[in-house]
């Protein structure tokens, strides 16, 4: 039976919000909050320093030592002087905590309810809202990386100082690009499965830090093998150079099982979020 209505008058049109809308409202979302400006502004001030830091001091060393040792190797890691692990560990911090404020910021406050009522398709207001962290991180991660390494091997051009062209100078530079989307989207999936402010920031840190820590011995093959699977240690394996032949331990994480890693968790971590958005109550 057809609904009731006057002859000649044509159902009404149903609006359907276009993804470059979505892209749209999530990206005043995320800046509509001061602190976003902040917390970036600072974390990659704070990463750049710390590594222009390592860079000075070893350049003040090597005024008092030769650049190299008898052998021909490097006294000092230019590479490890570019990518030091506490700035990194930062920088996983605040791309991740931001991931999650993406996402429990607004089961906190209730806006979720009102953009749903919106927009009742799901998946569409999560793809926009990953695109739109994804693409923020990826900005963050390319400067702080990019910034890094140019300028500490400025500080460290007169004796040891790499280009870009250089073994695996590249590759440690997108790693540690890849890197602030990569825990941004892993504070994402927390965020939706939490939904707690303190809850999804202490869990962020707990898995992309802690996880590897208790996941680093050489003793057995399947903790190492759950180690090598974690971010952190897949880009130490990245950041690594090729030139000062490191110890690689009893199971090495060879340079393709890392670029997996990375490719890896954002995906999952993707795919968590929209799945745990969609399917649990508001």
């Amino acid at each position: 039976m057809s609904a009731p209505g006057k002859p000649g008058m044509a159902a009404p049109a149903v609006h359907r919000a276009r993804f470059t809308d979505l892209v749209a409202a999530e990206w005043i979302k995320l800046w509509s909050l001061r602190s976003t400006a902040w917390i970036l502004g600072v974390g990659a001030l704070v990463v750049i320093g710390i590594n222009v830091n390592s860079a000075r001091s070893n350049a003040a060393l090597l005024t008092q030592i030769p650049a190299t040792s008898p052998d021909g190797s490097f006294q000092v890691d230019p590479m490890r002087t570019s990518f030091v692990d506490p700035a990194y560990q930062i920088l996983m911090v605040v791309a991740g905590s931001v991931g999650a404020i993406a996402v429990f910021g607004e089961y906190t406050s209730g806006l979720i309810r009102t953009t749903f009522t919106a927009v009742p398709d799901r998946r569409a207001v999560v793809f926009a809202k990953i695109t739109v962290v994804t693409a923020v991180m990826l900005a963050l991660g390319a400067v702080v990386a990019g910034a890094s390494f140019w300028l500490t091997q400025a500080l460290l051009s007169d004796s040891i100082g790499l280009s870009i062209g250089a073994p695996g100078a590249l590759r440690a530079v997108v790693a540690s690009a890849l890197l602030a989307p990569l825990c941004a989207l892993v504070g994402m999936a927390l965020g939706a499965l939490v939904r707690h402010a303190a809850g999804s920031v202490v869990a962020t840190l707990l898995t992309l830090l802690l996880l590897p820590a208790l996941f680093g011995g050489e003793t057995y093959r399947w903790v190492k093998e759950i180690g090598n699977a974690m971010p952190l240690t897949a880009w130490h394996a990245l950041v690594e150079n090729p030139s000062m032949h490191y110890s690689a331990g009893t199971y090495p994480e060879t340079i393709a099982e890392a670029w997996t890693v990375l490719a890896a968790w954002p995906l999952v971590a993707a795919v968590a979020t929209v799945v745990m958005v969609r399917r649990r109550d508001v």
